[in-house]
């Protein structure tokens, strides 16, 4: 956790001022996700990053609390909030791996560009299941290499965490993903691949009870 921690607080800077490498399909996820939303929601933004993404959502919810390992990525994101004067986003320190909330206590939780950096994601997935209400929302939006050029990272992952110029990285494929998403508990509700052949990008419910 640590290790995480400290590469994601070091780019934090350079990552605050990279563009979206794909606006288009960005913007297509944000629709999505808010066709789903409502005015009540409390919602779970887990791997917030410098908070763009919860910013857009935040006038569609009630509250969105956001959380990021990074320290420095957080100080960014606040300083965003504050200075667009946002009032429904609260920001925590904490390692995905670790946090959690009170059980069926959230109508939606998020994880973009989060499941193939953790160490294990059915754990996390197990976890977001069990904060949801029934109904709950769970939406995502995960890298997989396993089926592209880039699987070969995998192998070279263990050198560039040690050189500390590499997050963790896991490799699965869109299927495996599909599948680890169900398993958890959920319900399909969408699942879309973006044009970069690289993403999956789901919405899924806990069922009713």
């Amino acid at each position: 956790m640590a290790h995480a921690a400290r590469f994601w607080d070091k780019v934090a800077l350079r990552y605050s001022k990279k563009p979206v490498s794909d606006e288009a399909s960005y913007q297509k996820k944000l629709k999505i996700t808010q066709e789903y939303f409502r005015p009540g929601m409390e919602v779970l933004e887990l791997g917030c990053g410098t908070g763009s993404t919860a910013m857009v959502h935040a006038p569609f919810v009630k509250h969105i609390h956001a959380v990021d390992i990074s320290a420095g990525m957080l100080e960014i994101a606040r300083d965003k909030v504050e200075a667009a004067g946002i009032d429904n986003i609260t920001f925590e320190c904490a390692a995905v791996d670790d946090f959690t909330a009170p059980d069926e206590s959230l109508d939606a939780v998020l994880a973009l560009s989060l499941l193939h950096l953790v160490t294990d994601k059915e754990a996390v997935m197990a976890r977001i299941h069990r904060m949801l209400k029934p109904g709950g929302l769970f939406v995502s939006s995960t890298v997989c290499l396993g089926e592209s050029m880039m699987r070969y990272i995998g192998l070279i992952n263990p050198l560039g965490r040690a050189l500390g110029l590499m997050p963790l990285v896991k490799v699965f494929t869109a299927k495996e993903m599909e599948d680890s998403v169900e398993a958890a508990g959920f319900e399909i509700d969408r699942l879309w691949l973006p044009p970069d052949g690289i993403t999956a990008f789901i919405v899924a419910r806990k069922a009713e009870t």
